[in-house]
């Protein structure tokens, strides 16, 4: 998939020349053009978050047509740089990879599966029988009311050493998770349970959803991240009998790879998430990677797909089931235009629906968002007045209105991407130091800092000032607040009345606001993270005149 977050950078192509002319030479092969080609278009793959190129796929545009794809494959199986076992690249069921990666991917994906197929020891005899969704077999109390698929997933995390939870919004993999753990707990009522998830909003939102008493941190915080090292690894393990990790789709393969590195083999580990989202930007979707068939043969019971939906969320949730649905039948079909397989939903809006689709004139940003964004702003700007830095006071209603708006752009640049919007709404400030914004302006933070106790991702809010006065106010609303001053964040954030989609993953609002400038720039799982993330409404805006007639829709 490619990523839309911005387009490529003029670096990638002189880094894929360095490659092509630096690999022959050190491994004393002649140049091929096709195998150069073939590096320039991995190398470009990678800066997407993208290990592989699928010699069965589309073109990619970097190689020529004439040769593609068989010319391509004859050169590589001619090149000591692929045939070479211990060569740089790797030819694997016409997929061509970095070996570096092909070799990490397989360790971690094995050591997966491995791990779903161990049983502990006593524990798991008294359920295998019930393992079968449906079966008729004996029922694992406490799951009364739960359906045939999410009663497999509880009596899985007592049989299996890893379990894949799977569903799209509202199909209960949280009420799900709940009763896997007090399942686990009734068994084992000593058992350490430890919650995860990749970002700093998702741990919040998993804290919140399964009630606040079991602890719950970012993954980087639970590995104990030293920059780019982690203080819990093989010789240093968790101590843990039962990890959770939500929002998996957001796992990389190095991030995985940590994960596992510290993990004690009599550690159960539950991984949630939804494939239809956004891959993790780093290189390497673990998701992903779990849903090619060979490995759900693996997996067998371990692997749970919750497809049953139980809080309607209206034409939001029709929308978001035709996105998935497109994305499990042809995932690559949707990087062209995931508007044409929901336009007839599109049309068939009526005013009162959760859902408004606005065609716009691209030359813009389109009036209603900026209105919209300058009423969240006065709100914002109104309740940091009453929020003291250093007290709670006041900060949790600064905090729900943060929460109350999310907008998303695909992309940085352009007419429709986060600069232009935060040129618009701060004019000058936006090049002054962070203490110098209006008070109540959210800020994003770029980086993992936990001597901080903050994750990239995290969003805060201005309070004070501006001025050498002013702290930024840190919280998901029902935990402890932190409060940072601006200067310690020099480099490392930035204004976020509006995030790119990827930055916004794994985190929720009652209002979303979803700007998808140009058929360019638009992707099938862009655009089903973004619209998942409303608890109640919807804007989507798109570019008009890459739109037919909408009738009604404006």
């Amino acid at each position: 998939m490619r990523d839309p977050v911005q387009p490529p950078q003029p670096w990638v192509g002189a880094l894929a020349l360095s490659l092509a002319e630096a690999l022959p030479r050190l491994y004393g092969t002649p140049r091929d053009p096709l195998v150069d080609e073939l590096i320039a278009a991995l190398t470009a793959a990678l800066v997407r978050g993208e290990l592989e190129l699928d010699l069965h796929g589309p073109k990619p545009a970097e190689l020529s047509e004439a040769s593609w794809p068989e010319g391509h494959r004859r050169a590589l199986e001619a090149s000591r740089l692929c045939s070479d076992p211990e060569a740089p690249l790797a030819l694997e069921q016409g997929r061509l990879q970095w070996r570096r990666w092909q070799r990490q991917r397989l360790e971690v994906i094995n050591a997966l599966v491995g791990r779903a197929g161990t049983l502990a020891s006593g524990a798991a005899d008294a359920v295998c029988g019930a393992a079968d969704a449906g079966s008729g077999s004996r029922e694992v109390p406490g799951t009364e009311g739960l359906d045939a698929r999410q009663r497999q997933a509880v009596t899985a995390v007592l049989g299996h050493g890893l379990v894949l939870l799977e569903g799209g919004p509202g199909t209960g993999k949280t009420s799900t998770v709940a009763t896997m753990i007090a399942a686990h707990r009734a068994r084992e009522p000593g058992a350490r349970v430890h919650l995860a998830a990749p970002t700093g909003k998702a741990a919040g939102r998993l804290r919140a959803a399964t009630g606040g008493t079991l602890p719950c941190t970012t993954l980087h915080r639970l590995l104990e991240s030293r920059g780019n090292r982690f203080g819990r690894h093989r010789g240093r393990p968790l101590d843990l009998d039962l990890l959770v990790v939500d929002e998996v789709s957001m796992v990389d393969l190095g991030l995985m790879g940590a994960l596992l590195e510290a993990l004690p083999d009599s550690c159960r580990l539950v991984l949630v998430g939804d494939p239809a989202q956004l891959p993790p930007i780093a290189p390497g979707a673990v998701l992903q990677e779990l849903q090619r068939p060979e490995h759900r043969r693996q997996l067998g019971g371990a692997a749970i797909t919750l497809t049953t939906t139980y809080r309607n969320a209206g034409a939001i949730a029709a929308v978001a089931s035709a996105l998935r649905r497109e994305l499990t039948a042809a995932p690559a079909a949707m990087g062209a235009d995931p508007i044409a397989g929901i336009r007839p939903l599109l049309l068939a809006l009526e005013s009162g629906d959760n859902l408004r689709w606005r065609p716009c004139s691209p030359r813009v940003l389109p009036a209603e968002l900026l209105a919209r964004l300058r009423r969240h702003q006065a709100s914002l700007a109104r309740l940091a007045g009453r929020c003291r830095p250093g007290s709670s006071r006041g900060c949790r209603e600064l905090l729900a209105e943060r929460d109350r708006l999310l907008v998303m752009a695909p992309q940085r640049q352009g007419r429709w991407g986060l600069e232009a919007i935060h040129r618009t709404l701060l004019g000058e400030r936006l090049d002054s130091d962070l203490q110098d914004l209006p008070p109540g302006t959210p800020v994003l933070c770029r980086r993992n800092l936990p001597e901080l106790d903050l994750a990239n991702g995290d969003v805060g809010l201005l309070v004070g000032g501006p001025g050498p006065s002013s702290r930024l106010l840190f919280g998901d609303g029902d935990g402890e607040v932190i409060w940072i001053h601006p200067g310690q964040l020099a480099g490392a954030a930035e204004p976020a009345l509006a995030l790119t989609v990827h930055k916004a993953q794994g985190s929720e609002a009652e209002e979303v606001i979803v700007l998808l400038p140009s058929a360019g720039s638009r992707d099938g799982r862009l655009l089903y993270t973004a619209v998942t993330r409303a608890r109640k409404g919807v804007l989507l805006l798109t570019d008009a005149e890459n739109e037919p007639s909408v009738g009604g829709a404006a």
